[in-house]
């Protein structure tokens, strides 16, 4: 048996794992408001009911890695991580953001359920250490210059700390300028390590940098990437989604709508319910 990561609340306890049931990590790439944040969140909370799976919202404070500094980047730590706690409070979901600097991570850990790290910071060592030690599960995204072989040792660095609760997160190689691929071998490469694994499905198609002061995306492909990542037995799916990606003033190409959502996610579960039978 694998190891498990441990969502404590804030409504009830469940497992991600890569041999338990799938887990989506949904919702908008950043919060643009507090009436959007609470909208979003209750609306998600309603298809992965409805779809009877379990679901950890996701919106982000602040998007450092942006292509421009003209980007929209959102609200801050402040205001954001305030809106995070009362979706969390109101809506009553488990709640994922990420963190981009070591000093944000503690009142960070505070608010929300689990912590991501972004691709690009993979390999930064004490970055790595801090985040890993702030006592919540912690989502680690591979770099795009990272093979999955690679992975192991950031996971190594994570768990010295005594936090076994991370995940390893595939979001695409850089393959040439402006573009990503997905070697799906990366998937039970990283799941031989003991932990879980989750398929970012939205990123993955992301075309960075594009649009020239933005990236750019191809979410017609998203269905694709993401069956055959289930397919592979993993423990979640993370998808950028909004209620209206096209005018989303963040990665909305590569963003799925929430009309869309139902039967992608109905597609994905009896592929995962097929795979783990």
């Amino acid at each position: 048996m694998s190891t498990t990561i441990k969502i404590a609340g804030p409504i009830k306890l469940f497992e991600i794992g890569n041999e338990l049931p799938i887990t989506f990590i949904a919702g908008p790439c950043v919060i643009e408001s507090r009436n959007f944040a609470l909208d979003t969140a209750s609306q998600l909370k309603e298809i992965f009911e409805d779809l009877g799976v379990n679901f950890i919202y996701k919106s982000s404070f602040d998007k450092a890695n942006r292509s421009s500094d003209k980007s929209f980047r959102g609200l801050g730590i402040a205001e954001g991580l305030d809106i995070l706690k009362e979706v969390r409070e109101k809506v009553g979901v488990p709640i994922l953001t990420d963190v981009h600097t070591e000093d944000q991570v503690d009142l960070t850990a505070s608010v929300v359920d689990i912590l991501q790290t972004p691709a690009f910071l993979c390999r930064q060592t004490d970055f790595i250490h801090k985040v890993a030690s702030c006592g919540k599960p912690v989502n680690i995204k591979k770099g795009q210059f990272m093979s999955p072989y690679e992975m192991q040792n950031v996971l190594k660095k994570a768990i010295s700390t005594g936090n076994n609760q991370i995940s390893l997160c595939e979001r695409g190689t850089s393959f040439g300028y402006g573009n990503l691929v997905v070697d799906m071998r990366s998937l039970p490469i990283m799941s031989s390590f003991g932990n879980p694994v989750v398929f970012d499905a939205t990123h993955s198609v992301q075309l960075p940098g594009a649009q020239g002061h933005s990236s750019g995306g191809q979410r017609e492909f998203v269905s694709y990437l993401a069956s055959a990542a289930v397919a592979t037995g993993i423990a979640a799916v993370f998808i950028e989604s909004h209620p209206d990606p096209d005018n989303a003033p963040c990665d909305g190409p590569n963003m799925l709508s929430f009309e869309s959502l139902t039967k992608f996610l109905k597609k994905l579960k009896s592929i995962d319910e097929l795979v783990k039978k």
